[in-house]
């Protein structure tokens, strides 16, 4: 792959390699069932592309723009995504494997994860202001000093989080998630 910018392109079952992938552009393309685990992606744009079950387990990802992305029914297992550009972003997952993934200090307003799996996940100070969680699992997620505000977490489930330590103004839980919200405070809830 030569070339730094790809436009309206879809690219299927492709095994990428560090070289394929850095310093490069894409516009409006699709990535379908592609494999980027032995990338580093170091400068690399994204915008309005979509990628369904491609595979980033353990992928290292420096200075990222990803502007008008969604990610259906990927791994990002053990990703870090604290290095994206955080200029102009807007990326999304759906039924995605995010465990042990890092967002740490991102600021992802308005960013919804849906089906999702985000076991052991970090959004240590992170800004989720506005952020969809919609039926994902969140056990052992790290929150702390994160802003929650107008964050939905009612179809969510096996979340802890501080109230006292995250900012939560107008966030939404369901009553049976309250328990994630007292646990550090050792009670039952019936």
């Amino acid at each position: 792959m030569a070339n730094d910018f790809f436009q309206d392109q879809q690219f299927n079952a492709i095994i990428f390699k560090e070289e394929d992938i850095k310093y490069k552009e894409y516009e409006n393309c699709q990535f379908v069932n592609c494999d980027f685990r032995s990338c580093f992606f170091t400068s690399v744009y994204f915008i309005d592309c979509t990628f369904t079950e491609c595979n980033f387990n353990d992928t290292k990802i420096n200075y990222v723009s990803l502007r008008g992305v969604e990610f259906l029914k990927c791994d990002f297992t053990n990703v870090n995504f604290a290095m994206t550009d955080q200029v102009i972003y807007d990326f999304n997952f759906t039924d995605c494997l995010l465990d042990y993934t890092k967002f740490y200090a991102l600021k992802l307003k308005r960013i919804r994860f849906s089906g999702c799996s985000l076991v052991a996940a970090d959004f240590m100070k992170t800004d989720l202001t506005e952020a969809i969680f919609d039926h994902c699992d969140l056990r052992r997620t790290v929150f702390i000093e994160t802003t929650l505000n107008k964050a939905d977490f009612t179809t969510s489930f096996n979340y802890a989080l501080d109230p006292e330590i995250n900012k939560i103004k107008k966030a939404k839980f369901s009553k049976e998630g309250l328990q994630g919200l007292l646990m550090k405070y050792d009670i039952v809830v019936k």
